[in-house]
């Protein structure tokens, strides 16, 4: 249920509305707009049917939300959610951000390059992994807690939020100690009682979509995230498993326009992952754009051959650098900015 207050509703009206569905069990959750607040109430229905808000003072409207995913859904927030991220960087709304770096932390001299060529050309976010989900236990797996200080470092040296990967909920306090963003990878998006740890943990979280998930279970995931507490949430799209054989993934660029309309998460586009080639990640990130992404996840290594992990879709500094200009083109063309 959501509950819409006028723009002159006060401090008092918000608290009395949420004392009154605590009584009856109901977990509120406030959303604080330029013009209006929200509020978001979950619980059983027949709570939700049993109080009579629409009579409550301050209150404009009152709204059921029939999608399962209710803190997730438009209706709960139509603005849209910006996230504040360190360094002035903002997730959501006109400009689009850009996640720049290896797949995996190597060494602290790789990361500070990578680092400094990715923000020269653009890019407002250091990605890189440390613990590293791996098809094969016999490739490479992250430096662990090791890279995680590197990227801290780095991070910390050159000016730019970072994104790195949790994978277990036993590295939720870890992690969460040296990144600025928290990444949930695809295989462990129905990993409930990592969603759980990571909600509660209130930090900056990109939800991966999975291999073969439908859009309503990628939001019903997210839907744990937000109802632990946590709405500082991003969607990232990076391709689903398909038949079709010619790229590592299919990225779905249908998820984009579509997610965007069910939620107010700001979504992001990772075509590294979505094509698994450096020729087609280009290509892939102006679609992302062109259909309405608010950010970025592309993979550059100063030298792909010698890369400890995913070295076939990374690009080159130089390629990076034409991705930017030409991505550029496209946000000005549908009013946006990169």
């Amino acid at each position: 249920m959501i509950v819409i207050l006028r723009s002159d509703a006060t401090e008092a009206n918000v608290q009395h509305i949420i004392e009154r569905g605590a009584k009856i069990g109901l977990k509120a959750n406030v959303s604080r707009g330029i013009e209006k607040t929200v509020i978001g109430f979950i619980g059983p229905e027949d709570a939700l049917r049993s109080i009579p808000l629409e009579v409550f003072p301050g209150v404009e409207q009152v709204l059921q939300v029939l999608a399962p995913y209710k803190l997730v859904s438009r209706e709960f927030n139509k603005q849209g959610t910006i996230i504040k991220l360190p360094y002035g960087v903002t997730v959501g709304g006109k400009h689009i951000a850009v996640m720049a770096g290896p797949c995996s932390v190597e060494s602290y001299e790789g990361m500070l390059s990578i680092a400094k060529k990715a923000k020269a050309l653009g890019a407002n976010i250091l990605r890189g992994g440390a613990f590293k989900p791996r098809t094969s236990p016999y490739d490479f797996q992250g430096l662990g807690e090791e890279g995680l200080k590197i990227l801290q470092a780095v991070g910390k040296e050159v000016g730019i939020p970072t994104i790195s990967e949790v994978m277990d909920t036993r590295q939720v306090e870890l992690v969460a100690k040296y990144v600025d963003i928290l990444q949930i990878g695809a295989r462990n998006i129905q990993n409930f009682s990592l969603l759980k740890e990571v909600g509660a943990c209130k930090k900056p979280v990109m939800l991966k979509r999975g291999m073969a998930t439908f859009i309503k279970e990628w939001l019903m995931s997210a839907e744990y995230l937000l109802a632990h507490g946590n709405f500082e949430v991003m969607l990232c799209e990076r391709g689903i498993r398909t038949f079709e054989t010619a790229t590592r993934n299919t990225l779905d660029i249908n998820a984009v326009p579509v997610a965007k309309k069910l939620s107010h998460l700001p979504v992001v586009v990772d075509p590294s992952h979505g094509t698994g080639s450096w020729e087609y990640v280009a290509a892939g990130a102006r679609a992302g754009i062109a259909a309405g992404c608010d950010a970025l996840m592309i993979e550059i290594h100063d030298n792909p051959e010698e890369a400890l992990s995913d070295g076939a879709q990374s690009l080159m500094p130089d390629k990076f650098e034409e991705l930017m200009l030409s991505c550029k083109r496209v946000a000005q063309a549908v009013d946006r900015d990169l």
